[in-house]
């Protein structure tokens, strides 16, 4: 296992009270993009496409897809978010909508499973499930998520309805939270380089156990990674005797990282057409708790893409335990023995 020698710092490595004083972090699309935008989507229906046969190619956006490769560019390699605003999902059904979201998501990778039924296309939204059955996750209920990672490069989020009130989007810079442990506790910092097992919540690959055992911080070839969700760091604690027992002192440090994550992150509030994309090996995510409308046609509703771009970072080897397959562009998602990929316009 290889340790960081210092600080990360750099662009990367921002705090959410500096980060709210800004706005370049707001990319508003321009009446041209959005035009560029429709007429993608009016060639992507003319020609009879299904919606697995959206690439960055065959939804052709020939001013706008350069402004987003440069936005693809701090993602990966900057700040490592972005919130791209102006696109009207108020006039425009579902499917529309969709198809233009997975149009742009395609120009920053390709699309990744995200549960076991193998849904390229998410649905973020309150299915009145219960947390406590060890197969439903957070994303399925109003309640608040705790600040983690999911198993893919790029995390998108397209906001088709907010919620009556809460449900702000939380993000924090993992590499800021990183540098901040390494300088105030060295003894809690070093303990989170120790793999740790992550209950899977029922999803588990062919011949894997029903966690995961990688360490939260990972330097690799120069570059810090994180892959951390807490919530399921302690759920593999009591529903798995035989994964190995986290010690006190990697117990306090995964209780420092969530305390600093609250203090250093920036809240969000999306408006409806807004899009939120991060870069997950650098950014935590997380939401509040939220009250919805009675109404099913008001309730709040985003739509989710995971993503792996060809020029994103190589992984370390223990990545494969979570992602499979570590090459850049095909990597990560979520796939078990009967996953059947599919994109689905209807929550589920």
């Amino acid at each position: 296992m290889e340790l960081a020698t210092g600080p990360v710092g750099g662009s990367s490595a921002w705090i959410g009270a500096d980060m709210a004083t800004r706005t370049d972090w707001v990319e508003t699309f321009g009446a041209a993009e959005l035009a560029e935008i429709d007429a993608a989507i009016d060639a992507h229906k003319a020609a009879g496409r299904a919606m697995g046969d959206i690439t960055a190619e065959t939804f052709r956006l020939p001013t706008l897809g350069t402004r987003l490769r440069h936005i693809q560019g701090d993602l990966l390699r900057g700040r490592g978010f972005v919130l791209l605003r102006g696109f009207d999902v108020a006039g425009r059904g579902i499917e529309d909508s969709a198809t233009a979201y997975l149009g742009l998501g395609a120009h920053f990778g390709a699309f990744r499973s995200q549960n076991a039924r193998g849904h390229l296309l998410g649905h973020v939204t309150d299915l009145g499930l219960d947390i406590q059955n060890p197969k439903v996750r957070y994303y399925q209920t109003n309640r608040e998520l705790e600040f983690h990672t999911d198993s893919c490069d790029i995390v998108g989020l397209l906001c088709l309805r907010g919620a009556k009130s809460g449900g702000g989007s939380r993000i924090v810079s993992s590499v800021a939270i990183h540098d901040r442990m390494m300088a105030e506790s060295p003894e809690l910092w070093r303990a989170l380089y120790n793999p740790m097992p992550t209950d899977r919540r029922g999803e588990i690959p062919p011949g894997m156990r029903p966690w995961f055992e990688i360490p939260v911080f990972n330097w690799f070839q120069g570059e810090l990674s994180t892959i951390y969700s807490g919530q399921y760091i302690r759920s593999a604690q009591v529903n798995f005797p035989q994964a190995r027992r986290l010690t006190p002192v990697e117990i306090a440090a995964l209780d420092r990282l969530d305390r600093l994550a609250e203090e250093m992150s920036l809240e969000m509030e999306f408006r409806p057409g807004d899009m939120q994309f991060i870069h997950n090996h650098q950014i935590l995510h997380s939401r509040t708790d939220f009250e919805d409308f009675p109404e099913l046609d008001r309730r709040r509703h985003l739509l989710r893409l995971w993503l792996s771009p060809k020029g994103a970072r190589e992984l370390p080897p223990v990545y494969a335990q979570r992602y499979g397959d570590i090459t850049p562009g095909n990597r990560g998602g979520i796939v078990v023995r009967d996953t059947v990929l599919t994109f689905t316009l209807e929550p589920a």
